[in-house]
């Protein structure tokens, strides 16, 4: 089972910029189970490295750190990008 994650973060929904959109990112896979808090009832748990978000510029640099770091990582492939080229006239049809 991987203890962590390499994917390349995508350009969110409500933006149409490209920055930071080639990076790829580490994440550490959670140890245990997150709980909610007696007093406040808000979502927590004791492992710290879910804290932990490392980019890197590519693939390549993700992976020698993985393996650096003796970390079994499973690599999410990006999703493609489909463009849907529209005329602004069809917004009124």
């Amino acid at each position: 089972m991987p203890n962590a994650r390499i994917f390349q973060q995508g350009t969110p929904a409500t933006q149409s910029g490209k920055a930071r959109s080639g990076q790829w990112i580490l994440e550490h896979e959670p140890l245990e189970a997150k709980r909610p808090d007696p007093l406040m009832g808000w979502a927590g748990s004791g492992d710290t490295e879910q804290q932990i978000r490392l980019t890197f510029p590519t693939l390549e640099a993700a992976q020698a750190y993985a393996e650096r770091q003796g970390l079994d990582a499973e690599i999410v492939p990006p999703a493609q990008r489909r463009l849907i080229l529209q005329s602004y006239a069809e917004n009124f049809r």
